[in-house]
């Protein structure tokens, strides 16, 4: 009875260790990355979301070797990955990256990100050629 005793706090407390990690990137391969950041992205308060997707996608741009950006990524959590996104920006604005060099600080970056995401989700960028009155697709179906 005791044996099994220890057994069962063994094993909790293993499955507590292994549960523990839910909030870290799994950066084994390419797919498990992706995984594990689209779960922490929507396990995120709304106001993180996108600084976290913003700053993946950046860290993803700059390193283009696979191997190399699954070991920067791995084990890191949202604030962790968020600080290396600000770190890359700050060095791309400083080595005069035109794309960077629009915005003053991380800060920026961010809210025109955001200001584009709530255009996109109200409809506000409609394609203009939804607009130039093409035929209609439904046509009138008469009784035969």
């Amino acid at each position: 009875m005791r044996i099994l005793a220890m057994v069962l706090i063994a094993s909790l407390g293993w499955s507590m260790t292994a549960c523990s990690k839910a909030n870290q990137i799994n950066a084994r391969s390419l797919q498990s990355a992706q995984k594990s950041v689209f779960y922490i992205k929507e396990h995120l308060p709304l106001e993180e979301r996108i600084p976290f997707e913003v700053a993946y996608w950046l860290l993803r741009d700059q390193i283009k070797n696979n191997d190399e950006f699954l070991q920067v990524i791995n084990g890191k959590t949202s604030k962790e990955l968020v600080g290396l996104g600000k770190d890359n920006f700050a060095k791309r604005k400083a080595s005069g990256d035109t794309e960077y060099a629009q915005y003053e600080n991380w800060e920026q970056m961010i809210s025109k990100s955001v200001q584009q995401h709530s255009a996109q989700d109200n409809g506000d960028s409609a394609d203009p050629r939804d607009k130039k009155g093409y035929p209609r697709v439904d046509y009138k179906m008469h009784a035969m």
